[in-house]
């Protein structure tokens, strides 16, 4: 039942790059430059992304089970690297915002 989730933060690492990284890592690049890039991690991305869900889907999870699911992970991943790789400062409301997304997974999954 874990593999599903490592799988999950795999895939949000490279696309939390492939979205976000070449402002950091490729800021005056061309931008057909930062776009191949960041597709060449978008495919590092789906071959993790694919069988998480393949392997959720067959567990009997629904399609907004595993969206919600799938936000969590990207805001669990996506701050971290907002924070100490690109020095954001926190904010209160990042929190609110996390608490809001636990009440969508409250009302997705509170029927079983």
């Amino acid at each position: 039942m874990s593999l599903p989730f490592i799988l999950l933060i795999i895939a949000n690492c490279f696309m939390t790059l492939a979205w976000y990284g070449h402002l950091k890592f490729l800021p005056s690049v061309p931008l057909w430059q930062a776009i191949l890039f960041s597709w060449f991690i978008a495919l590092v991305e789906y071959s993790f992304m694919i069988p998480a869900t393949r392997m959720l889907s067959q567990q009997g999870w629904s399609m907004g089970e595993m969206k919600i699911t799938q936000e969590v992970v990207t805001l669990l991943v996506f701050v971290p690297f907002m924070l100490f790789l690109f020095k954001q400062p926190f904010k209160l409301d990042y929190l609110w915002a996390g608490l809001c997304l636990f009440g969508c997974v409250y009302f997705v999954f509170r029927s079983q």
